[in-house]
Order: C-alpha cells, then structure tokens, then sequence
C-alpha cells in the first residue's frame, strides 16, 4: 500500500511539474492565432458547408435541411 501512495505523490509531482510560468514577452508567441484549437475558422466553415451540401442525404454537420445546391 505504500508502494502505491508512493506512486501517486511520484505522479502528481510529476503533474505538477509541467505547469510553468510564461514570460511577459513569450506570451504573443501564444496568443497567435496558429495556436488556436481552430486557427483558420472561416476556412473551416466554409469547407464544413460545401461538404455537407455536396452530402445532402446525410445532413452531417447542420440540422438545416439543404437540397444538395448549396442553399440553406
């Protein structure tokens, strides 16, 4: 049992350890929108709309219904 509290307090220092403090000037680095989840959302949704006009019958991404045109 101790082994495993051992393992534990291990694994949460190792956690704990991977959290850092950002300098002031390393921040825009991060704020760049290359660093988003989605870095191009417009794009994105663009694509995300010709491939579920172009799939109509599936209705994949949107509740709309759409007659494959495009149209919404």
């Amino acid at each position: 049992m101790r082994f495993l509290y051992t393992i534990l307090i291990f694994l949460a220092v190792y956690a704990i350890s991977g959290c850092t403090h950002v300098a002031v000037w390393e921040r825009g680095n991060l704020a760049k929108p290359q660093m988003s989840v989605d870095p191009y959302p417009l794009q994105s949704t663009i694509r995300m709309h010709s491939y579920s006009s172009r799939e109509a019958a599936a209705s994949t991404y949107s509740s709309e219904g759409g007659g494959g045109c495009g149209c919404y």
